[in-house]
């Protein structure tokens, strides 16, 4: 299988882009900020050149890299996976989704100005853009008229003239990835592009048909004990320093070791139960006891529950402040909660293992997030620490979605579908519209839907009465 070029920007430690290079494309350039970030990822990608820093300084660079390398000829593949940060629902102080101002505080939501600019300059045959579900709907202030727009809406009307858009909402454990991981796509196919004509001929969106959702076979997500079943790792415990630790996997099967009282609180919490410390009803010295939700302490003697609980300065007790998907075990009959890049605090939301007294390894962590057994780390660990492996494990996007992602877009390019692109009637891609076109008609901007122009692309337009009624095909998703 010949290999196709492709650019990636935002490469973080580009354990994601390891899916597109096994589905057949070549990264000639990666682009990411942090230069810790960017060796690990040009240790998996020994072929790409690297260009570190910011895009926005950065971006001209990317370009004139590859066509150092390519001469004129268009990437097969741009790879774009922009901070999310900015973008999340769970952080405190970013305001309204709706409220442009607010999102516009944080820079990096419109990063996207980046990809459209190199896109516009390298004109990649495809253009795959990846992140949180809010991209498709958080305002920030378009960056030449100033009223509100979606990134992603914006991201869309940029590229118009020159690309047919394709959105994708969802849960990445319908596609064999063992977590919860809720996303966002935007896959845009050059309109010139031979395959793009055949694809809207079938029917057919630029994703894979998902292979463990039970919409779609028989098929059901993995959960996290058959995955960690797989995994075969050695059994851990955070109680010391001697057990929190297997010595043969280089650090990287480690757990932080907990102090008596943390240690205590999280034993005290059912194994394969998905249950929280908040809800423990145990005093480290006098074992159960009947308390209320809001107790703290205990009533025979004081002292503080084996709850999330800190003393205050006047020596009484009080709740830590925190959301009560934190202090968690993991559910071991269900997917693995999603993993972030604070997999490694217990205060976090749901990062206790659902059997073993600790949290979940970078090691399991990465597995979790289908990194090859084999991903290359180099000195990673013992230069930057856990804390900034597992940043990297969790901003990272699964490889299996995109080996799954770049079959299909290989197909387009190659026409030859080996494996069978997603029907456009799909749910998580009639969401992704829905939730764009909700946006734009809030911004008062022209519905996205407008720009999905089949008559420039396919002659089938007997399928179809109307291009705003995309999300409602039922009738070309056969």
């Amino acid at each position: 299988m010949s290999k196709l070029r492709a650019v990636s920007l935002f490469s973080n430690c580009g354990a994601g882009d390891v899916g597109y290079r096994e589905a057949g494309f070549r990264f000639d350039v990666m682009a990411e900020l942090d230069p810790r970030r960017l060796d690990v990822c040009l240790l998996n990608h020994p072929g790409a050149e690297g260009v570190a820093g910011d895009l926005r300084k950065t971006w001209k660079t990317v370009i004139k890299k590859y066509r150092a390398r390519a001469g004129k000829a268009r990437p097969a593949l741009l790879c774009a996976c922009p901070p999310c940060q900015g973008m999340s629902s769970a952080r405190s102080g970013l305001g309204s989704h709706d409220d442009a101002a607010a999102g516009s505080k944080d820079e990096r939501n419109l990063l996207v100005t980046v990809v459209a600019n190199v896109a516009l300059e390298l004109k990649p045959s495809l253009l795959v853009v990846e992140n949180v579900p809010a991209f498709f709907s958080r305002k920030v202030n378009h960056p030449k008229d100033k009223k509100p727009v979606s990134a992603a809406n914006y991201l869309i009307t940029a590229l118009a003239d020159d690309y047919v858009a394709f959105p994708l909402v969802t849960d990445l454990c319908d596609f064999g990835v063992p977590q919860s991981r809720n996303r966002a796509f935007l896959t845009f196919v050059r309109k010139d592009l031979p395959g793009l004509k055949e694809l809207l001929r079938i029917g057919r969106a630029p994703f894979p048909r998902a292979t463990h959702a039970p919409d779609i076979g028989n098929a059901h997500p993995i959960t996290l004990s058959a995955a960690l079943d797989s995994f075969n790792l050695p059994a851990l415990d955070a109680a010391k320093a001697e057990t929190a630790h297997a010595e043969e996997y280089k650090g990287f099967h480690s757990v932080p070791v907990w102090s008596e009282r943390i240690y205590a609180m999280v034993a005290a919490i059912p194994v394969a139960s998905g249950r929280s410390a908040w809800d423990n009803d145990v005093c480290h010295h006098c074992g159960p006891v009947k308390v209320l939700p809001e107790t703290v302490t205990c009533p025979l003697c004081e002292a503080p529950l084996l709850r999330p609980i800190v003393k205050k300065d006047d020596g009484s007790y009080r709740f830590v402040k925190g959301f009560k998907s934190s202090y968690r075990r993991m559910h071991s009959d269900r997917p693995a909660a999603t993993v972030t890049t604070a997999s490694g605090h217990i205060g976090s939301d749901y990062t206790i293992h659902p059997t073993q007294n600790r949290l979940l390894s970078p090691l399991e962590c990465s597995l979790l997030q289908t990194f090859p057994m084999d991903f290359k780390w180099g000195d990673a660990l013992k230069k930057f620490g856990h804390t900034n492996v597992r940043e990297m494990i969790g901003e990272a996007v699964p490889p299996a979605f995109t080996k799954l992602h770049g079959e299909v877009l290989y197909g387009i390019l190659k026409r030859e579908w080996g494996l069978a692109p997603m029907a456009l009637s799909d749910e998580r891609s009639v969401k992704g519209w829905m939730k764009l076109a909700s946006a734009a008609k809030k911004d008062d901007r022209p519905d996205p839907r407008n720009y999905f122009d089949y008559a420039k692309s396919t002659s089938r337009q007997s399928v179809i009465s109307k291009r705003k009624n995309i999300p409602n095909l039922v009738q070309v998703g056969a």
